[in-house]
């Protein structure tokens, strides 16, 4: 009976012990594919910014005004918010997978884009870009 109890309680204590980990599994999962989401939907929305800029000469006053977008791109779209600004614009994650990813970026990431402001920003280049 002794014995029964002991391996009653070590078998609850590793079952304890390994829920422990597949929740910080399972955290690590949704922390990193928010990330790539993220990522990938940034950049893909700053590529079409950028390339309605070039060929209109103006940045969109708002992104249902993107032209020649596909199917995943809508995906993207849905997935930050944008404000057109006097000389660029804003463009903020708003969501990866299923949660709001912290993403940084090194300061020539930002060179050469009308990208003014941005949540994924973690330092300011100068007064004029700062978060």
């Amino acid at each position: 009976m002794r014995s029964t109890i002991l391996l009653l309680l070590c078998t609850c204590a590793l079952a304890l012990v390994s829920a422990c980990g597949v929740q910080e599994k399972l955290n690590n999962f949704k922390k990193n594919t928010d990330a790539q989401f993220g990522d990938q939907h940034f950049k893909s929305v700053i590529a079409l910014i950028e390339l309605h800029k070039t060929r209109f000469g103006t940045y969109p006053d708002a992104l249902s005004d993107l032209k020649y977008i596909g199917d995943w791109d809508k995906i993207a779209l849905a997935s930050v918010s944008y404000a057109k600004l006097d000389s660029g614009y804003e463009l903020n994650v708003v969501r990866g997978w299923v949660g709001t990813p912290e993403l940084h970026y090194p300061p020539d990431f930002w060179q050469g884009l009308g990208l003014l402001r941005s949540n994924m920003k973690t330092a300011p280049q100068d007064s004029s870009t700062a978060q």
